[in-house]
């Protein structure tokens, strides 16, 4: 299936020169949709995943039927002052300052193999900072998938020994 005929490109938005890649239309056909996260749960099958990770919010949009799919857990991982538990965190940098991630402490048990799912991959910042919770609990990353990659902000460099789908690429 050519999922790039459900991508909607949207110029100049959400500022001048940039041209936003909208899976919402992806979202909106069931097949299209299902059959994208059909790709990635097939992905996760050979990886043996024990639990799917996703960071908010769009990773949960690809994490949540992954998970429900394969039959096992999903932790979400969200902006501090969101996850009502003890948590562990990490800061990271983006364009214009840092922001933090947290993730329940008891979320991933040491040597669980993970999959860590998000709409898209573009500078790989959200991911490597992922990456990092789900290793400071021991838990194994087996894989990265995502419905998009723009690989002209070359995110892919910074998951360098990881393996990564992706199911389109701009």
């Amino acid at each position: 299936m050519d999922y790039k005929e459900y991508i909607e490109i949207v110029e100049n938005w959400p500022k001048e020169g940039v041209r936003f890649k909208d899976i919402t239309p992806l979202m909106a056909n069931g097949p299209a949709y299902k059959s994208s996260v059909d790709e990635i749960v097939e992905y996760a099958k050979e990886k043996e995943i024990d639990v799917v990770v996703g960071p908010e919010a769009r990773g949960f949009i690809v994490g949540c039927p992954v998970s429900y799919a394969l039959e096992i857990g999903f932790a979400p991982v969200r902006k501090e002052g969101k996850l009502p538990r003890e948590v562990i965190k990490v800061d990271y940098g983006l364009e214009y300052g840092e922001n933090v991630l947290t993730i329940h402490k008891d979320a991933i048990k040491p040597g669980q193999r993970v999959l860590i799912t998000d709409d898209l991959l573009a500078t790989g910042g959200t991911i490597e900072a992922t990456i990092n919770l789900v290793e400071q609990l021991g838990g194994i990353v087996a894989g990265c998938a995502f419905l998009v990659e723009l690989s002209y902000l070359d995110g892919k460099d910074k998951l360098e020994g990881y393996d990564v789908l992706t199911i389109m690429t701009y």
